[in-house]
């Protein structure tokens, strides 16, 4: 089946194409009543990994197309991504379909027993400089209202799952018993599981935050990164490496790789109060994918997956990775107030 819609602009106009292939996916490991949802997120995941190989060829996918919902600047391929996205819903089990590049949740199907939320593109600032960007997925029961099946905390997640586009292009998929990755297979243009029991690596010296922020980060996140950077020096007695991708895709995907941890606290910048990521769209799905995968995730103290948005957009501060060291941060909060201002302190409780 083919389906095609256009994206009118004032400047151009965009023709999606969707393809769905029967067999995109693998069906096995997926229960029943998500199959028919699954292939179709697999499908445009395929198309739009093939739309961003030819970027700059056909269409300029990074070219400015306004702001979202929430005020953020959206790309060509932002409004793309979320547009094929719906189409290839419109006549599957989802009732209700939010994107974080709407403001408000839709009703698709009101016979639909599913409710979906996604974030179409995630990191597309970082479409023209060819990094790795990605799609975050979350399904819910749906219930009589749009509010009443999203605004719920993400322990009653059906699934939560991402689609990383890089050098490869693969699906990481949880359904509540283990996390799955898939791989894009380039001859057969479908997905193939490559590993059933995907686990975060215990261990790790690499931490990912944006260090340019320091100065407005809470005391407890000061502390436990001055910790990391004084290395053997230090109270952790070691040395680490940090990184930084600006793609929360990325970021997860070489944590569920090689471990670590990754740090978005919220500051006290204005608009960063509450942290700065979408609990319903981005954290929850992460949290539930790396959580199945043995990992931990909090929003600096307390599990994300306990915390309910109080409306479609809603912010948290957001803290994953590797559990010894997500469990530390969190320790970190409840260290007396001489410890957590002094730079690089003998906190001698926290030594590796």
């Amino acid at each position: 089946m083919e389906l095609r819609f256009w994206q009118g602009s004032s400047h151009r106009t965009w023709e999606v194409t969707v393809l769905f292939i029967p067999a995109a996916l693998p069906t096995d490991a997926i229960p029943a009543a998500l199959h028919e949802v699954m292939q179709r997120l697999a499908a445009v995941s395929i198309d739009i990994a093939h739309r961003i190989a030819r970027g700059g060829i056909d269409e300029d996918l990074a070219g400015a197309r306004g702001v979202n919902a929430d005020g953020d600047g959206q790309k060509a391929l932002d409004v793309i991504a979320d547009d094929a996205f719906r189409a290839a819903l419109q006549d599957t089990a989802v009732r209700y379909y939010a994107s974080e590049e709407q403001e408000e949740a839709v009703e698709l199907n009101p016979a639909g027993t599913l409710a979906l939320a996604i974030d179409p593109l995630d990191g597309s600032s970082n479409i023209d400089t060819n990094l790795s960007i990605g799609t975050i997925f979350a399904i819910y029961p749906a219930e009589e209202t749009a509010a009443q099946s999203f605004l719920r905390s993400g322990t009653d997640l059906l699934a939560g799952g991402y689609v990383i586009y890089g050098p490869q292009c693969c699906l990481v998929v949880s359904f509540g018993a283990g996390t799955l990755k898939y791989v894009l297979d380039a001859a057969t243009q479908g997905f193939v599981l490559v590993d059933a029991a995907v686990r975060v690596p215990p261990s790790s010296s690499e931490f990912a935050i944006n260090a340019s922020n320091y100065r407005h980060w809470p005391k407890p996140i000061r502390a436990y990164i001055d910790d990391c950077v004084a290395g053997t020096e230090g109270p952790r007695g070691r040395n680490f490496n940090m990184r930084w991708l600006a793609s929360l895709v990325a970021e997860t995907h070489r944590i569920i790789s090689r471990g670590g941890v990754f740090l978005y606290p919220k500051d006290d910048r204005k608009g960063y109060q509450q942290g700065r990521l979408r609990l319903l769209y981005e954290c929850a799905p992460i949290a539930f994918v790396i959580t199945q995968a043995g990992g931990g995730a909090t929003d600096g103290e307390n599990p994300i997956l306990t915390a309910a948005p109080a409306h479609l957009h809603a912010r948290t501060p957001f803290v994953f990775g590797s559990s010894e060291k997500v469990a530390r941060i969190s320790a970190y909060h409840d260290l007396p107030e001489h410890e957590t201002s002094a730079l690089f302190g003998n906190r001698g409780l926290f030594r590796s």
